[in-house]
């Protein structure tokens, strides 16, 4: 099943007329494409995340709620992983992607 995350956009920019920039979900950050949503949102709002694209907005409360239940569900393991190898290259003296 594919399932949209809910982010927090902590960078915008404009990648050759792209509208992109990047997410932070819960301590793990990813860069992402805002195109569809590049008209409605600012730094310090919140997305919903599918492969890489922003697909709409969403407040604060309502993305809370949305990465609670996907956490209930187990399926926030991908983003676990990808903060261990973030932490983990921190470690190592390196920086996260």
């Amino acid at each position: 099943m594919c399932l949209g995350i809910p982010g927090k956009v902590v960078e915008l920019r404009d990648d050759n007329g792209l509208a992109m920039g990047v997410v932070d979900f819960g301590g793990v950050r990813r860069e992402c494409c805002l195109a569809y949503v590049q008209d409605e949102v600012a730094i310090g709002d919140y997305v919903i995340v599918h492969v890489g694209f922003a697909i709409t907005r969403i407040d604060e409360t309502e993305a809370q709620r949305t990465f609670e239940i996907l956490k209930e569900m187990g399926e926030t393991s991908e983003l676990d992983w990808l903060k261990d190898q973030a932490d983990r290259s921190l470690a190592l003296g390196g920086e996260p992607s």
